[in-house]
């Protein structure tokens, strides 16, 4: 698949997105190893520590929907009203890349267009991360 494709429904889930406090809307495509894309955007709440980043809402759809394997994901993100911005892209927060990190490598494409990204390893973003092979006695 090509990761114009995968930047592309990044972009159009963001605005779905649910961010009345922060004003800051992030989408996720999520792609697993048969092809198939998961959505997720933000969804804010009151109470902070309730919110939900774009990253793992697409990643719990996706284990949800019976998928385990990913190979890609694409992240959009910037100010309500805007294009994400040309001052930066939208990582996933750290949180999420320990999500992430739970099913294993995956490339990263963090975008503010389908022209305009980056390409990461997760390993690149999580260095030394913690997976399941640690609790392994």
């Amino acid at each position: 698949m090509e990761d114009r494709t995968l930047i592309r429904a990044a972009l159009a889930v963001r605005e779905n997105a649910y961010a009345p406090y922060s004003r800051y809307r992030v989408g996720a495509a999520l792609l697993d190893v048969e092809g198939r894309i998961f959505t997720g955007c933000n969804v804010e709440n009151a109470a902070y520590p309730v919110c939900c980043c774009a990253e793992r809402t697409a990643l719990f759809g996706a284990v949800a929907q019976g998928s385990r394997r990913f190979s890609a994901i694409a992240v959009a993100g910037g100010p309500e009203g805007e294009a994400p911005p040309l001052s930066g892209y939208a990582y996933p927060c750290g949180v999420c890349r320990q999500a992430l990190w739970e099913f294993g490598s995956l490339r990263v494409l963090v975008a503010k267009s389908e022209e305009d990204y980056k390409t990461y390893l997760l390993e690149e973003l999580l260095p030394h991360g913690f997976g399941p092979e640690h609790l392994e006695g």
